[in-house]
């Protein structure tokens, strides 16, 4: 592995001039970059092409005096997953700043219900000995030895990332493919992956959402506001259905309920959750035709996938897949793909 400095030493003079300073330190903090959803399925050389992986989204930040993992909101997790945080520390480099996503495997897939087990703790002992082994794919490099990595180009953080870090479980380099389209969707639909991400291979990191990375889905599914719920019926516990909704023009719009996908151990787990944000009145504008509805406070935010949208903006067969603590809700809209 070589060195940081000679790492970037060795990059072209018309590279190395991109270079910022990024001292350690709270000073330099960057939001992650977000990929757009979108329907597109033809592509020329200049985009390569990653697994989408099902899991949550997470920054590691190494410097000389400490490690630590953000989120997307940038909320320390690093009690969540402590073997993470270990492996960053082991490496000889001291000081950079990678992107990547923390998943959790069942049968061989990423399973985003499984992570979820390790999310909930807080406790890095228990974390250790809760039996769901998690692996950290990294795929992009924002910072190394003191200098800021993000207008460089895409390839050549990719290149840089490979040799600076040593990556042995739980780290992983993220591959990527130089050709992705249909077929390859296709392919990896049938693997039973999430979907591929596109992204363009000379672009710069840019700390927002951008249609320099898009995702191309083998399913439907993206976050919801949990705005309500409704009482259980029969021999259920818990609850009967969650309401939920997306920011839309300053307000949450109701889209649907979800009733499947909760085991006995989440319903008990969630119906505490939502009674400890009860309100009087509904969050969503407008009415909402449900039959003793409960409205809670909209804080909580829910992965849900599902088959389609109707016409009229609801969720045709959705299926609760988790909470998520790394969305803030009013960050949360419906996702509509980008064409072209």
């Amino acid at each position: 592995m070589t060195g940081a400095g000679e790492l970037l030493a060795a990059l072209p003079p018309d590279e190395r001039a991109l270079l910022d300073d990024a001292p350690a330190g709270e000073k330099y903090a960057v939001r992650p970059m977000l990929a757009v959803l979108s329907d597109r399925r033809e592509f020329d050389d200049d985009w390569i092409f990653e697994r989408k992986l099902d899991g949550v989204r997470t920054l590691g930040v190494r410097e000389p005096d400490r490690t630590r993992l953000l989120s997307r909101t940038g909320r320390e997790v690093d009690s969540s997953y402590p073997e993470i945080v270990d492996a960053l520390g082991r490496q000889r480099c001291r000081d950079f700043t990678v992107d990547g996503e923390i998943v959790a495997f069942a049968h061989g897939r990423t399973d985003f219900a499984r992570l979820q087990q390790r999310m909930q703790l807080t406790d890095p002992e228990l974390a250790r000995a809760s039996g769901v082994a998690v692996t950290y794919y990294v795929f992009d490099l924002l910072r190394l030895d003191g200098r800021d990595l993000t207008r460089l180009p895409l390839r050549t953080r990719k290149s840089l990332l490979r040799q600076a870090l040593d990556f042995s479980q739980p780290l992983r380099f993220t591959p990527h493919r130089n050709r992705g389209g249909a077929r390859e969707l296709d392919e990896a639909c049938a693997r039973g992956w999430e979907g591929l991400i596109a992204k363009r291979a000379a672009g710069r990191y840019l700390a927002r959402r951008s249609s320099d990375w898009l995702k191309l889905k083998c399913a439907q599914g993206q976050e919801f506001v949990i705005g309500g719920f409704t009482e259980p019926a029969g021999s259920r516990i818990g609850f009967g259905a969650l309401l939920l909704g997306y920011h839309a023009d300053g307000v949450l719009r109701y889209a649907g309920k979800v009733g499947t996908g909760f085991d006995q151990q989440t319903l008990r787990r969630l119906r505490a959750l939502l009674d400890a944000r009860g309100c009087d009145r509904s969050p969503f504008e407008g009415p909402v035709r449900e039959r003793g509805a409960h409205w809670v406070r909209p804080e909580l935010v829910a992965q849900i996938g599902f088959t389609e949208w109707t016409r009229d903006g609801m969720l045709r067969h959705p299926r609760f897949l988790g909470l998520r603590d790394d969305k803030r809700p009013e960050d949360v809209v419906r996702e509509r793909p980008a064409r072209g």
